[in-house]
Order: C-alpha cells, then structure tokens, then sequence
C-alpha cells in the first residue's frame, strides 16, 4: 500500500476538510517547515518561444534526493482556453512528498494561438525534460505525464503521439522521449465530438475557432485515434456525472487500451463531477494512482 501519510495528508485533509483552530495552526506549520526544508522551486523557465511568447516551466525538487529522481509532468486544465500554471500546485504536492521531481507546464492558450498549438507545446515541454534530465535530475526513464480536463487531454496526447504525427517539428533538439505513464484526470478523448451535437462545448469551440478545417485538427489532436499496442500505462480518474467533459470519453478510452492490451485502469468516482471530489475519494483514488505507478514505473 503506498504511502499516503505526511506532507500528503496534511494536503488532503487540510484542502477538504474542517479542522479546529489549533488543528489548523499545528498542521500548517508542519507543513510549511517540511516545504521550506525539503523542497526547492526553480520558477519560470523558458522551454520554448511562440507566437512572440516565451513559454515557462517551473521545476519543484527535493533537496535530499540522490541521484535522479522519478519526474512528474503536469499540465493544467481550463479548456485549453484558460487556467494558469500557478493555480494548480497543489497538484504537485502528493508527488513531491513520494520524493519525485516535479515540471508544472505553461502553454499557449487559444487567445494566443487556437489548436494544435497547445498540444505541440506540451511535446515541447517534455523534450525540454528529457535534455535537461541531468542538469536538473530527472530521471528520463520515469516521467509521468498528468492533467486534469483539458491538461488530461494534453497528458495523453504528450504520451502518445508519435513523433511521425509531425506536431513536434518545431520543438528544439532531436531527442524522441518515451513517457513511462500517463495520469489522465477526466481528460478529452474525442475532440471532434465536443465540436456539435448533444456535447457540444463552448470552450473546444473556441479553442477550434473558425480554421476551415476543424475536423481534421480535431481529429489529429484526438488520443482515441493514437491507440495501438506500444503505449505506456494509462490511469483515468472520471466521475460519472461529469457535466463538462462527458464521462463517455474515458469509457471510450478504457476499451479502447483493453483491445488494444495496453496497461490501463479507469477509476470512477460514483456521482463525481468534474473534479472536486470528497475526501474519502481523493483517498481512494491517489491509493490507486500510486499503486498502479509502484507498479508499472517503479518497479
């Protein structure tokens, strides 16, 4: 059972519960010594520059490490069309404490650039780990790619698109990195189906805007079409009742990877929406994650 103790469960339960007020006091102290002390930040670094914009990345590093260290990748949610990166790292934090490296990852949104663009950013993203695993210590052969909603959709379009897709031509450097897992948190997987119809979603529309061919872009940009027999293990978090991303998507997915023989888990939160689920469920679904990555990265 992995360990789900400490600067975690200070997380969890100081996120989503109620304490007293010395609770409360004892409890963040704690947490903010064991940050100060074990954790560094090396913020805002450019990965890469498009459309006049520099693109950062921010690393999170445990100080005691030794040699490099398993490395969690993330890429925040908002529908490809907002959020930030600086809003979502408490999404760090469970990985942190397990002793990972971490990379929060900046991306051009649509007000910037409509689709791919995103997609080729999170490539480029990941190329920039893997040439700069030794500076940073990374350890190239163990990085996981993660998101929720939209970021969920760029973490597994990261972890299986091939390098024949063409959408990491303008990435610097040659290297073809390989992920070791994909943890999708109610990602996009049919992009096309969010375009019209009964799903239709305001934010891929915007995100799509008016480029002629739409289809085709959504279509190329879609992880259902990349399904084959040599993808890394995939994790899916989805609540039934998700009224944003349809629960549908990570359905699709799951058989999808079963035909397919890939490695693959679909954990359900009964009645969850999109995100925001209970306690006991967040519990239960990073007891999950971190079994499924004790045993499919680090073994």
């Amino acid at each position: 059972m992995p360990k789900l103790v400490g600067l975690f469960s200070v997380f969890i339960f100081g996120f989503y519960c109620t304490f007293s007020a010395n609770a409360q006091l004892s409890n963040a102290a704690a947490w903010a010594s064991t940050v100060q002390n074990d954790f560094r930040v090396i913020p805002d670094i450019t990965y890469r520059q498009a459309n006049g914009v520099e693109l950062k990345i921010d690393v999170y590093q445990s100080r005691n490490g030794e040699g490099p260290a398993p490395t969690f990748i993330y890429y925040h949610g908002g529908g490809w069309v907002g959020g930030n990166k600086e809003a979502n790292v408490l999404r760090l934090l469970p990985y942190l404490e397990q002793g990972w490296a971490a990379v929060n990852v900046q991306y051009r949104l649509g007000n910037v650039s409509l689709a791919p663009a995103a997609v080729e950013d999170s490539l480029c993203a990941l190329r920039w780990v893997v040439r700069n695993a030794e500076q940073y210590g990374f350890d190239p052969e163990k990085l996981v790619v993660s998101g929720n909603s939209a970021g969920g959709h760029l973490a597994l379009t990261t972890g299986m698109i091939p390098s024949e897709a063409g959408l990491d031509r303008q990435c610097l450097g040659s290297e073809t990195p390989d992920v070791a897992a994909i943890v999708n948190w109610y990602g996009i997987t049919d992009v096309g189906d969010l375009l019209s119809g009964v799903n239709e979603k305001s934010y891929a529309v915007r995100w799509l805007g008016s480029q002629p061919n739409i289809y085709e872009i959504a279509d190329r940009v879609s992880p259902l079409k990349y399904i084959r027999s040599d993808l890394p293990p995939i994790i899916t978090i989805h609540g039934d009742a998700d009224p944003i991303v349809p629960y549908d998507h990570a359905v699709q997915l799951h058989r999808g990877l079963d035909q397919a023989e890939i490695v693959n888990q679909l954990v359900t939160v009964p009645n969850g929406l999109h995100g925001g689920f209970p306690t006991d469920e967040m519990l239960r679904i990073y007891g999950s994650i971190f079994s499924f990555l004790d045993d499919n990265v680090l073994q």
